[in-house]
């Protein structure tokens, strides 16, 4: 298995036999949990804090869940609650939190690069659990899962991504991994909505539905980063429901077998509709939410074995 990461920042660095051996290992660790087989307590002796600067979840739940089933020290760090509002900075945070001697630090923030720059601060491997606009390599990752498990591969597929591109780090995370791994990705939304400069991604940009859906395996649809937003870049929801909200009009241009997904939390009637988030023959939204566990089981595991072996006897980074 190959894989030579120290931190999970990101998509970017990732080589693609790096990718499928995280996947590889997820699929196997999301059959065990499916069968409620034991775990190996792989993180035994080792302290997973979670650091979330943003409220959370999905993310969050599973994280956590994740360093539980193998065996790690779980630690929740309520962030709102923390010096940070009283001033601290994060290097200083960084700092106090590196003299604790954690193992794996989970770190969401609003800001671009906050984790990246955690990661330079501390000795324990770093995961990106979402840094601002920029990238959420794990959700990415189990979007892939999902694909993969749901197709039977994760290469020259036709992906269309639909909505808030704009705003969305799941969707900057996403176009980088199904590039490197070969897929044809096509993106959906109204110019607003649309980064700048996109196409330079190798990707296609639609402003039609119809269009954009046309014959594709595979349909992700984006929530409405309202919380990232400064100004009117929808006319109104009811608008925007009607001309990029996915419901089984739209939904019938894609190929007969296209699977539905959404990274969630879901505004139902905004982005798609109830109906299909909710069709078992379509719909993967839960199965994303089950993948979460595995992708980040896997992700741990990796770079608790690649930390282990960085370290020491006496538990000094080399």
């Amino acid at each position: 298995m190959t894989f030579r990461q120290q931190h999970l920042l990101g998509i970017e660095p990732l080589h693609p036999s790096e990718i499928t051996t995280i996947l590889d290992l997820a699929d196997s660790y999301a059959d065990q949990n499916r069968r409620n087989v034991r775990h190996e307590p792989i993180l035994a002796g080792m302290t997973q804090i979670n650091m979330f600067f943003e409220n959370s979840t999905r993310t969050q739940a599973s994280f956590e869940l994740a360093g539980d089933r193998l065996g790690a020290d779980v630690m929740n760090m309520a962030m709102q609650a923390s010096s940070i509002k009283k001033g601290e900075t994060l290097i200083d945070t960084a700092l106090t939190l590196n003299a604790m001697h954690p193992d794996l630090l989970v770190v969401r923030h609003p800001h671009s690069g906050a984790v990246d720059l955690l990661s330079q601060k501390v000795n324990a491997a770093v995961l990106n659990a979402g840094d601002g606009r920029h990238e959420h390599p794990t959700q990415a990752l189990l979007d892939a899962l999902t694909i993969r498990r749901a197709k039977g591969r994760l290469h020259r597929l036709s992906i269309a991504i639909c909505g808030d591109i704009a705003h969305s780090r799941v969707a900057r995370s996403n176009i980088m991994l199904l590039g490197k791994m070969e897929n044809r990705i096509r993106l959906i939304g109204p110019p607003t909505l649309m980064p700048s400069g996109i196409a330079d991604f190798g990707v296609e940009v639609f402003e039609d539905m119809e269009e954009g859906l046309r014959d594709v395996d595979v349909v992700m649809m984006l929530r409405l980063q309202k919380e990232r937003m400064d100004g009117g870049f929808i006319p109104s929801e009811r608008e925007y429901f009607h001309r990029y909200g996915l419901d089984a009009e739209k939904l019938q241009f894609a190929k007969p077998d296209a699977i539905v997904m959404h990274p969630g939390p879901m505004n139902r009637g905004v982005e798609i509709d109830g109906n299909i988030a909710d069709d078992i023959n379509r719909s993967v939204i839960q199965t994303q939410v089950e993948m979460g566990v595995a992708v980040r089981m896997a992700a741990m595991d990796l770079l608790a074995q690649n930390l282990r072996a960085a370290r020491k006897p006496d538990g000094v980074m080399v």
